[in-house]
């Protein structure tokens, strides 16, 4: 049985950062970057790469049964049976579609969402800062934080009803908050 974990956050938030971290120090943790699979996705060239780029290069989410079919595939094939996912649901849609298939999965079990906190203010001067591509200017961090922000009140509620959700300050240092969310996973693990 894989044990997934998932972790929300705005852009600009760390949690690509800290999950990567945490898996480099736990060997029995596999991490995958929601992002970096649909940006592996595109820079091979597939047709469904080409199909996720038309989305993802305006700040946009990735149509739900791609995001999906991508994300399971990649649970199931994970090395490890724990897993952490950075960057999904970020819609009410991907969220509902999760939780419905993994109601009928025997073989992955969601343990807990993790929700790394930043304001806009710290979000926008990281990503602004990185500059790592196209989609990090201010016109697309704009569009990727409302993308962000517009469903997250109802993915809190949804998780917090079902006791699944933990909240990490994520403005402190690296150290801290990678320290507290790995304790936090290693102990449901």
């Amino acid at each position: 049985m894989k044990k997934l974990f998932l972790i929300i956050g705005a852009p600009g938030s760390g949690k690509t950062t800290d999950a990567e971290l945490i898996a480099q120090k736990n060997a029995p943790i596999t991490h995958y970057s929601a992002g970096d699979m649909f940006r592996a996705e595109v820079a091979s060239g597939s047709e469904r790469g080409k199909l996720i780029d038309s989305f993802i290069s305006k700040g946009e989410i990735v149509p739900i049964e791609i995001a999906i079919e991508t994300i399971v595939g990649a649970i199931k094939k994970a090395p490890t049976d724990v897993v952490i996912i950075d960057g999904y649901p970020r819609s009410i849609e991907q969220m509902n579609s999760l939780d419905q298939y993994l109601q009928n999965e025997d073989g992955v079990e969601l343990i807990n969402v993790i929700e790394v906190k930043v304001s806009e203010e710290v979000a926008r001067d990281r990503v602004l800062g990185r500059a790592r591509g196209a989609d990090d200017n201010n016109e697309v961090f704009n569009n990727r934080m409302r993308v962000y922000t517009e469903p997250l009140k109802e993915i809190q509620e949804f998780y917090k009803d079902k006791n699944m959700l933990e909240v990490i300050d994520g403005e402190r240092a690296i150290e801290e908050i990678v320290s507290d969310m790995e304790d936090f996973i290693v102990s449901k693990i």
